[in-house]
Formats: C-alpha cells, structure tokens, sequence
C-alpha cells in the first residue's frame, strides 16, 4: 500500500512539473503584455500586481468550488501554515521574475535549479531524514540538467543572478515546510490560506512601490491580454499544481521531490519549441537526459527501498 501511494504520489508531481512548463509560457504572454507599464511604474510594482493577481484568482476559484477550504479560513492552526507557505511562495516567486528581467533564460533556469541542492542541504539540517548517495548523484544530475538545458549559462554575478539565487533558496524551503505543514494540517487548508497570504503580500508590495498608482496597475489585470494567461496561471499553475503538490509530496523524501520538479525546464522547453518560441540544440538532449537520469535512478532506489521494508 506504502509503495502504491508513494508511486502515486510521483506520478502526481510529475504533473505538476509539466504544468509548471506550460507557466512559462503564460508568464511570458503577460510580462509582454505589460512592458509599458513596466516602464511606468518599475519592474517590482508590476511583478507583484501579475503575483498577486494569479494567487487571487486560484483563492477565489478555490473558495467557491470548496466547502472545506471556506471551513479552513476559519481555522487558526491553517492561518499559521498557510501564513509560512504563502510568505516563502510570495518571496519566491517575486525574486524570480524580478531577476529573470536582467538574465539569460538558461542562467535563471540554472540558478533556479540550485533549489534542489538547497533541499538536499536544507532537508539534512532541519529534518534529520538523510539524504542518500544516490540521492546525491539525482541532485547533480538534476542541477546539470535544468541549468545546461538552454546552453552554458553565463554568469556575471549581478542584481538578476542574485535574485534567482535567493528565488531558488525559498522554493527548497517551500520544499522543506510543504513537506512538515502538510504531514501536520489539512492540505486543502493550507492551500486557500497560502494562497490568500499571497495575494495579501502581493498587494503591499504593490502598494509600497506603486503609491498612488497601485489601482491603475491592478486594472492591469483585466484586460484581455493580461486576464488570459493570468487565469491559466491562476487556476493551473497555482491551484492545480501547487494543491496537488500539497496533497502528494508529503508522500515523498523531499530531496526526491525536488528532483522531480528539477523537469519542470524539460517541459517548459518543450512547449517552447512547440510554439516556435526557441530553437533545438543538442544541450536540451544533453539537459534532458541528465534530468530524466537522475529521476530514474532515485525512483529505482526508493521503490527498491519500499519493497524491502
């Protein structure tokens, strides 16, 4: 039974990689959609309308399709975790496409990919669980992989490279916290509450760097180009990948499920060929393989382990 739900569990986040893929593309519709008031308002005031925005429509999508996860408001323990997840998803998210600005696509991708070291690392100090040699060789084969997918990147250590250093550091907590919270409390609650935490963040930052103008920029998200992908945002990348998320991972070692998601520019890139929108190269086979490797072999050796036991 162990082994099942655990094999569930990888199939799950495995999806929520290939929908994490398709992000990249809605992300970029509305980044493009935006480029004037970018240059209005500064980078962050629109970054943090577009966060919080997607956020807001998955918490209200999830709030009229849930009876549970309306109870959940209500619950003092779900405020506590969900405050934590939405906290380090608001940081994280707002790092990244704020740094992404400044950087080559394939240096965000590899910096971003770091988180899966930072789990290895974070998971061994704070929860105690160990990480495996072959979980070791999944981590650097993962990193490889999602970094070298687009090419070498090139890095010059700037404001972009920075930022998506501390992005990647607050998506291996995510990692680590999903993990204890979601063992500990209802996972459906402390989606909707991490999600509305979000959006609540979103809106102060918003607000600080905006001023005045912080209503005209949030009208921003109803237009047509914006609203669009902004809903496939809102309603797939955040509250059906990251509620299944919240369901499943807790099923895994968190080192292993950073490894999964390490595929997500597997499938970004994909999609982005698909659409004309990048060109083949023989380093996205050479990504590409390094990352399905280094699941393959920690797959391999965590059902061989759940067999035994």
């Amino acid at each position: 039974m162990q082994a099942v739900t655990r094999r569930k569990a990888v199939w799950g986040l495995l999806v929520v990689t290939i929908v994490w893929g398709a992000t990249f593309i809605w992300m970029k519709q509305a980044m493009n959609a935006v480029q004037t008031e970018i240059e209005l308002y500064g980078q962050t005031a629109v970054v943090s309308v577009l966060v919080g925005g997607r956020f807001l429509i998955a918490a209200i999508a999830l709030f009229i399709g849930s009876s549970k996860a309306r109870a959940a408001l209500r619950e003092r323990e779900l405020w506590g975790g969900g405050t934590i997840l939405g906290l380090i998803l608001l940081v994280g998210f707002t790092t990244q496409m704020v740094g992404i600005d400044t950087i080559s696509p394939s240096t965000s991708a590899f910096l971003t990919s770091l988180y899966v070291v930072f789990t290895a690392m974070i998971s061994t100090k704070m929860t105690g669980q160990p990480v495996t040699r072959m979980m070791i060789v999944g981590v650097l084969l993962a990193t490889f992989g999602a970094g070298f997918i687009e090419g070498p990147p090139h890095l010059s250590w700037g404001k972009g490279e920075i930022l998506t250093v501390i992005c990647a550091f607050f998506f291996a907590l995510h990692i680590i916290f999903t993990q204890s919270i979601t063992q500990r409390m209802d996972p459906l609650g402390v989606t909707i509450t991490s999600f509305v935490i979000v959006s609540i963040g979103s809106f102060a930052i918003s607000v600080f760097m905006g001023g005045m103008d912080t209503f005209k920029l949030w009208e921003l998200t109803i237009q047509q180009d914006v609203l669009l992908p902004l809903l496939c945002l809102g309603l797939l990348g955040s509250l059906f990948a990251l509620l299944l998320l919240n369901l499943l991972q807790r099923y895994l070692h968190p080192v292993q499920a950073a490894i999964i998601y390490g595929l997500e520019p597997v499938w970004a890139t994909m999609f982005a060929l698909g659409l004309g929108l990048s060109d083949w190269s023989g380093w996205i086979a050479i990504g590409g393989s390094a990352l399905l490797l280094g699941n393959v072999l920690v797959e391999l050796r965590q059902s061989t382990h759940t067999e035994e036991e």
